[in-house]
């Protein structure tokens, strides 16, 4: 019989797991495992955000954690979220860009980042990447999908690398040093009236040749 150190709940947008704070770490990993495990064939294959409640957990803990859902249930994690609804746009477009691949690769650091892009820092990816953090001035982030920044981007961003025109940038806040989209780079002084009437959250995305941005606030 499970025990219910580990309870399980659904969100809007993926999964909460509370653990019990008073339980030894090894022994709710343990768990974790033997209750995704049973629920593998509920799972197939989804791409879902997860949130951790209960007690505290390292960077080092919830990579683990992450990991060891990933392959008991066969999960795609796309981002780790905090239960904070003012971002909660920014979580659904997560998962969503995560959802857009039917064939999953292999999880890889790549479509997960947290932490603070600082000045000569350089990331790059060939999926879509979730950025828990900002992008500061002379940092550079490259990606052959969408890019979503839950934090500021003041540095550098080129989403859809290969060619995709497709592709969209989001941020909770933008005063970019560069954006570009596949082959479109962005022309602040062709697009600075229309930029600067969105404020707070929003996306950027191409429409004809130009770049267009859009709110994200609901």
């Amino acid at each position: 019989m499970m025990k219910n150190s580990v309870i399980i709940k659904s969100t809007r947008h993926g999964l909460l797991v509370h653990m019990d704070a008073d339980v030894p770490y090894e022994d709710l990993k343990a768990e974790i495992a033997e209750k995704f495990s049973a629920s593998r064939r509920f799972f197939r294959k989804s791409a879902m955000a997860v949130s951790f409640g209960g007690r505290s957990l390292t960077h080092t803990q919830e990579k683990e954690i992450v990991r060891l859902i990933s392959d008991t249930a066969d999960i795609m994690i796309p981002c780790i979220v905090d239960m904070d609804e003012e971002h909660d746009a920014f979580y659904q477009s997560a998962v969503e860009h995560a959802r857009e691949r039917e064939e999953p690769e292999e999880e890889s650091d790549g479509r997960f980042y947290k932490g603070t892009l600082r000045k000569n820092e350089f990331l790059e990816t060939d999926t879509s990447l979730v950025i828990l953090g900002d992008v500061e001035r002379g940092a550079v982030v490259v990606s052959k999908g969408n890019v979503t920044v839950i934090g500021r981007i003041d540095g550098s961003v080129h989403a859809g690398c290969a060619g995709d025109r497709n592709a969209v940038i989001s941020a909770l806040s933008m005063e970019p040093k560069e954006l570009k989209i596949a082959d479109i780079r962005w022309d602040p002084q062709r697009t600075k009236d229309e930029e600067n009437n969105v404020s707070g959250a929003k996306k950027a995305f191409i429409e004809g040749n130009s770049f267009v941005f859009q709110s994200l606030a609901k």
